[in-house]
């Protein structure tokens, strides 16, 4: 808890205008870890995060749900979870004896923030459940539990952070302790509270302040804004961008950090950085392993299916070692080619099937280690009845990459 460890790995983000269309890559070494793109339109269109005074529309009793109108040509989406005071963040069970139209009413004025943007088919989902990331903790309004991230497996640590954090956190407010709560001093993480104490009570002044309803009355970070503020404490060495905009936008807002922000006058950085070639291959829906063995990724509306092949490899061993081996070089391939293609949602591994449970158990817990690194919500279910593994990942950016 006395400050961050020290690590040799280097990280950069490189932010590539070409006109309209804005590709960001972070980059570890000069090999991709995450890629995303994005058009003007998509950006402006991304409001997942922003918090809006809105007004309840048409009451669904038959679903538990109602409309809600804050502000944009298709309505929000409300489901009575996301109505009643939160009680634990990791359930999501409710009485459901209770009527949504007994807690909310049409016409009434609410405060919302969308928790999934809206698409073609369906309108963004949102709740009264507030929530406000920053760099160690996740501030949670109206609330009064802690929860720790997975990410972090000491006991003593999360004992630690989580009775410090309940010390400084004022009645009323609970909070969502995130990895990099780990590595970093009481001091700042004391400094991210009170930054975020201070956001909310903005807010709040603006949500009395409002008399036309509906209204933005909080924008959430952008991408960029969104991956720094992620990676502040993970070094993060250096930004570079072709764009100027951008170039003097983080240069203003980072001025004081250790991060450079460098601006660069090329026609395309991609080319420069060789990265190029590494983003075409994230079109492939096949993708071979070192051994021989590859991996097909087939994703549609409901889920995300993986499935394992030996492919090529034959193995020097028994036929265990050898499906072994393939399965747990693929383990590592999925997790990056996840984050690489920042897929969301459910996703089902099919593996080539072991005996040995043992060694199912191994894959297991290489894949929630291979996470750790994600900064992505991933939670693995397990192997199935079926001998499927079963996990989900939330979207970094639900509007870029599908």
């Amino acid at each position: 808890m006395g400050g961050f460890l020290v690590s040799n790995k280097m990280l950069e983000l490189i932010v590539n205008k070409n006109e309209d269309l804005e590709t960001i890559v972070l980059v570890e070494n000069g090999k991709m870890l995450e890629h995303y793109i994005s058009t003007e339109n998509e950006r402006k269109r991304r409001l997942e995060g922003n918090i809006y005074i809105a007004q309840v529309g048409d009451i669904i009793n038959g679903m538990q749900a109602a409309f809600i109108d804050y502000g944009e040509k298709k309505k929000g989406f409300i489901h009575l979870k996301d109505v009643l005071p939160k009680v634990d963040e990791t359930k999501e069970k409710i009485d459901n004896t209770i009527n949504i139209s007994k807690v909310i009413k049409p016409n009434q004025k609410i405060m919302i923030q969308i928790k999934k943007d809206s698409d073609f088919t369906k309108g963004a989902r949102v709740s009264t459940h507030i929530s406000l990331p920053g760099k160690y903790i996740v501030l949670m309004p109206n609330t009064d539990f802690i929860t720790v991230s997975q990410k972090i497996s000491s006991t003593d640590i999360k004992k630690e952070l989580t009775k410090f954090i309940k010390t400084n956190l004022p009645e009323g407010f609970g909070a969502i302790i995130r990895t990099s709560c780990e590595k970093a001093s009481f001091d700042d993480i004391k400094s991210d509270i009170n930054v975020l104490l201070e956001r909310w009570e903005k807010i709040q002044i603006k949500y009395k302040q409002v008399k036309t309803v509906p209204k933005l009355i909080w924008e959430s970070e952008g991408i960029i804004e969104k991956i720094i503020t992620d990676l502040s404490s993970k070094n993060l060495e250096s930004i570079v961008t072709n764009d100027k905009d951008i170039y003097k936008k983080l240069s203003n807002n980072y001025n004081k950090s250790n991060i450079k922000i460098i601006f660069e006058e090329k026609p395309n950085l991609l080319e420069k950085y060789e990265l190029e070639q590494q983003i075409e291959k994230l079109q492939d829906r096949k993708v071979w392993l070192n051994c021989g063995g590859f991996i097909t990724i087939d994703k549609t509306e409901a889920l995300t299916a993986i499935d394992v092949n030996t492919g090529k490899f034959t193995g020097k061993k028994d036929l265990e070692s050898t499906i072994f081996k393939v399965n747990k070089e693929a383990t590592i391939e999925i997790a990056k080619q996840l984050r690489l293609r920042d897929i969301g949602g459910i996703i089902i591994i099919d593996y080539i099937d072991m005996a040995d449970k043992e060694n199912k158990k191994k894959i297991e817990e290489l894949l929630k280690e291979q996470f750790k690194s994600d900064r992505a919500k991933t939670q693995v279910e397990g192997f199935t009845k079926l001998n499927l593994m079963e996990l989900t990942r939330k979207h970094i950016c639900s509007h870029l990459n599908g």
